[in-house]
């Protein structure tokens, strides 16, 4: 796992932060809230910051990104086509083969215990395939 940073600059961790507060809305509040839930579920939890200022989060392989637009906060699951989504969170990207997304707009409230199921399935789904190869 390489992270798009140099030595001197910010950690992951602390971009992230930063970019929370210069959202300073609804949206920074999402992405607080989504990050609380998924260090909670997985505390092992290693946290990125690629693709030109996108939070992901990795647990034996990509967990989500945490990308936030003007109308949506999008998590999406890098291997949520694979997951098994009993309380329907995922209402995005549905027409792919492998990824997942749930998208969160202003008002919408987290249902909390099916997130944290959806992350702690993806963090599973990626340590099977990592001991198979």
């Amino acid at each position: 796992m390489t992270k798009e940073t140099t030595p001197g600059d910010p950690s992951p961790s602390a971009l992230i932060d930063q970019r929370i507060a210069e959202l300073g809305d609804w949206r920074g509040e999402t992405l607080a809230r989504v990050r609380a839930i998924i260090k909670a579920a997985l505390p092992a939890v290693v946290e990125e910051w690629k693709w030109r200022g996108v939070p992901v989060w990795y647990h034996d392989g990509i967990v989500c990104t945490g990308e936030t637009y003007k109308a949506v906060v999008k998590l999406t699951f890098a291997k949520g086509a694979s997951l098994e989504d009993p309380s329907g969170m995922f209402n995005s990207s549905l027409e792919g083969n492998t990824r997942r997304a749930i998208d969160f707009r202003d008002g919408d409230k987290i249902d909390e215990r099916a997130l944290t199921a959806l992350f702690l399935a993806a963090a599973a789904l990626n340590a099977s395939k990592g001991k198979r190869g």
